[in-house]
């Protein structure tokens, strides 16, 4: 087992990954009857396309000897109805450089083939803008 969510009312749940004990909560959106307070469940999921992309690209950047640290994504979703679903997800990354144009490719590369970006449905739109610094 990988984690357990509890709901706790109120449409809040709380996720604990279970090896680490680590937790966070969720809360329904304001547009769809809750408070807002924490992300939602499909915030989780267009971060963790971020957070994937970013993961991946650290395991190549190491094996490139390059240094990603301090690299930061913005992430933007876009929800669609009947059904609701995530329609749409931004991310703008900032790199830091310098990094060969190679390098660039292959970390680019290795960060569009993460396993989060294959699980997503092919119909959710993924706009990924790479800003890599001089």
């Amino acid at each position: 087992m990988t984690s357990k969510v509890t709901y706790n009312g109120e449409l809040r749940t709380t996720c604990v990954h279970l090896k680490s004990q680590n937790e966070f909560i969720t809360d329904a959106p304001t547009d769809n009857n809750g408070k807002g307070e924490a992300f939602s469940p499909t915030d989780t999921v267009a971060t963790g396309l971020a957070s994937c992309m970013l993961t991946v690209m650290g395991i190549k950047a190491q094996q490139l000897e390059e240094d990603l640290a301090g690299a930061t994504a913005e992430v933007t979703k876009h929800m669609a109805s009947n059904p609701r679903r995530i329609s749409k997800i931004e991310i703008k990354m900032d790199l830091p450089g310098p990094v060969s144009e190679k390098n660039r490719k292959i970390l680019e590369h290795t960060a569009n083939t993460c396993p989060v970006h294959h699980s997503l449905h092919p119909d959710i739109e993924k706009i990924i803008e790479f800003h890599w610094k001089k």
